[in-house]
């Protein structure tokens, strides 16, 4: 061994301590960043990603209103009549339309009614009370000089609802986007 030698001073009440004591140690700030940033970190990327998610789903339901809003346009001039479109056949043209933002093809659902005014219009949400949905969707494109309505939805799914955001609008814990059109036909 050495003739390194430990200084030991004695304290008021006698008891030996190392002579630096922990005076150093409550002034190291080595690490302090780190820390801080751990203690941050967590809602921080929380903040960061539930942003980012309600970002998203508003730009979804942007590009799903003027999808359907496009789409509709071929009901409204007749050409969807006139080419003797179904169901599918419309939603194709939708989807067409919203380039791959979403599974258009298997998730979107599409709701094409007819009414004799527009006091008779319906707008009720598809959702049950227990925040199932329930598709009891239709296809009447209806003919010239008739009230249509278009609207269209889709299961968007959450991704950060255990951080504290939940956008779920739906029992199995999706939400649901919706855009509609009304409009009465051109006369065809």
């Amino acid at each position: 061994m050495g003739t390194e030698q430990l200084h030991i001073r004695k304290g008021p009440d006698g008891d030996g301590r190392r002579g630096r004591g922990l005076r150093p140690f409550g002034r190291n700030e080595e690490g302090v960043t780190a820390v801080e940033f751990a203690l941050v970190a967590a809602p921080f990327f929380a903040l960061v990603f539930a942003i980012l998610e309600t970002a998203l789903v508003f730009f979804a339901g942007q590009v799903m209103e003027t999808a359907v809003a496009d789409a509709a346009r071929l009901i409204r001039t007749g050409q969807a009549q006139a080419q003797k479109f179904d169901g599918p056949a419309f939603k194709r043209e939708v989807c067409a339309r919203i380039l791959g933002l979403f599974n258009c093809e298997s998730g979107l659902m599409l709701d094409v009614r007819t009414y004799q005014s527009f006091n008779d219009v319906d707008f009720a949400r598809p959702v049950d009370d227990n925040g199932n949905l329930v598709p009891n969707f239709v296809y009447q494109p209806g003919a010239g000089g008739d009230i249509v309505v278009v609207r269209a939805f889709y299961e968007w799914p959450t991704i950060v609802p255990t951080l504290g955001l939940d956008l779920a609008n739906l029992a199995n814990g999706k939400r649901l986007l919706s855009a509609a059109v009304t409009f009465r036909n051109e006369p065809f």
